[in-house]
Parts: C-alpha cells; structure tokens; sequence
C-alpha cells in the first residue's frame, strides 16, 4: 500500500458536541470514550485511519469551555486550544440544536486559524423543525471562512461518509505518519483507564464525576496450563473528598462492584483474555486545582 496523501485532521467545539462520537463513528471503532456529561474528554486522543492511499489522523480534544475555575479547565482548553495551528484541516462541530456562549468563544479561536476549516453540524436527526436548520447554518457560516459545511448525525452515521469524502481532498500529499494497521496513539494502560473513567462516570452524579480520575497501578498477564490467559490489573480511582469517596464505593460497595463489572467486560473485549479487576478509591484534596497533581496524574 502506498501512501500518497497524509495529514492530521483536528475536531474541535464546545464540550458535549459530539467529537468523540464522531471521531469513534470514522475510525469504526471505540477509540474515545463518550458520555452525555460533558467535558468527559480529557486529552487528545488520536484516532488513525488508513485507506487506499490516504492516512487521516484525526485529533479529538476537550471541549472549549469558557470557565476556567481550576487547573483541570485551564489544562483542558490549552490542550484544546495547541492543535489549532498544528492540524492540516479543522472539523469545528456544533450542535444542530443550539448555539451558545462556548460555541462562541470556540469560532472565535478560528479567526487567525489559515488552514481549511469544515463547519461540522451535528445532531440534525434530532431537529424536528428541518426549516430552522438553513438559517441557523448561515448565520454561523458569517462567523468565519468555513471551506465546507457538512451537516451530518455521529450517532447513527449519516453523512459522514460525505464528511471523511471531503476530508481527504484537503490532505497534503505526503507518506504514512504512523503504521497502517495502527489505530490509536494511546497504549493499553491508557485505553483501560478510560474504559474504567467511562463506568464512572456513567454510574456517578452532577459534579463527582470532575472531581474523579483513575490511575492504572499495576497490570500483568498471568498463563496457567490449560486454562486461557487471565490479565491482573489493579487501578485507583482518586477522588478530591472523603465524601466523594462514599457516594463512588455506595453502600456496601454496590456502586464501586457495579463499576467494576461493567469496565471489566469491555477490557476483556479490549485485551481477549480473562480479567481481574481490583479496583480502590482513594483521596487526593484538590487534585483538580493543583498543577503538580495533575502532571503526576498524567495531565501534562
């Protein structure tokens, strides 16, 4: 296979938009976690796909949000903001539904932006007066010089082959950045605490799930004869107060076993094998407010 055309391709938005559904909808697998909360994305995550003879990285990063309470929002827009001028093409998604002080703040950042850039409407299967959709295009097609607009449904696939179509006539010729039969970026230890954050997240309430991480400690394959492989993996959740610690355990530990249970049956999807999940909750005050906690926590 030959690589003729090659770049990375940025998605960038106000939080709860849709990039990580998307970005898991054109790679065709579940690369980035999602979750209705927003602000679930955290990183950037690449998601690598390779076709006949084009590679497209796509980039998928927090939310532009405009509060920057603490260290974690400060750390979460920065990383949002650095692949503006990095990437060969910019999907700016919205929602099809509303357009809000985020969603300003995010075109804004699209001003000085001199790559192709491609309005992205999500979510219009969820429009149920199709008449409003066209004036609420144009009026944010005023707000910057969108080289195409492209509305589309993440969720259940339409329009965005037409999307990835568009997407490799704006590439820069070039070889393969990365092997053609990688998918992602991140590594295993990565992958799983995601798929444990996701449990978490789903399973917690209002604002817990902020003030949450997990922190894989240890992880190790263990082959007994005749029996399949069985992964070993101990991971941490933090949490910033003693009381939050409570709620994520539940009473007799039924929320924290019922987290468990649920990531495990994905990683063992992840990894093939067995696995054994030990999972402990464990507090760190104000690890979201504290720059050194955050680097220690991975969030560099």
């Amino acid at each position: 296979m030959t690589i003729t055309h090659s770049g990375f391709v940025a998605l960038i938005g106000r939080p709860n938009v849709g990039k990580s559904t998307l970005l898991n909808r054109l790679i065709g697998e579940k690369i980035s976690i999602i979750s209705p909360k927003p602000q679930t994305t955290r990183w950037q995550i690449l998601g690598i796909k390779t076709l006949d003879s084009t590679q497209i990285i796509y980039i998928d990063t927090p939310g532009m949000h405009q509060g920057e309470t603490d260290a974690m929002n400060r750390y979460m827009n920065r990383v949002a903001h650095s692949v503006l001028h990095d990437a060969d093409v910019i999907l700016f998604l919205v929602d099809a539904n509303e357009w809000d002080k985020d969603d300003e703040l995010a075109v804004k950042k699209l001003q000085d932006v001199e790559k192709p850039i491609i309005l992205v409407v999500n979510k219009v299967d969820m429009v149920k007066d199709k008449l409003k959709l066209l004036p609420f295009i144009d009026k944010i097609k005023e707000k910057a010089n969108f080289a195409e607009v492209i509305p589309l449904s993440a969720k259940k696939g339409e329009n965005v082959e037409a999307l990835e179509q568009t997407i490799m006539t704006l590439l820069p010729e070039g070889p393969a950045l990365y092997p053609t039969d990688q998918l992602t970026d991140k590594n295993i230890r990565f992958q799983i605490a995601e798929i444990i954050r996701e449990k978490l997240i789903n399973a917690t309430e209002q604002e817990l799930p902020y003030a949450t991480t997990v922190e894989i400690e240890q992880m190790a394959e263990r082959h007994e004869p005749d029996k399949k492989a069985l992964t070993e993996i101990s991971a941490i959740i933090w949490v910033e107060r003693p009381g939050q610690k409570v709620i994520v355990i539940g009473k007799g530990g039924e929320k924290l076993k019922r987290i468990g249970t649920s990531a495990r049956i994905d990683i063992e999807k992840l990894l093939s094998t067995k696995v054994f999940l030990r999972l402990w909750v464990k507090v760190k005050e104000h690890w979201t407010d504290d720059d050194k906690a955050l680097k220690g926590l991975g969030y560099d």
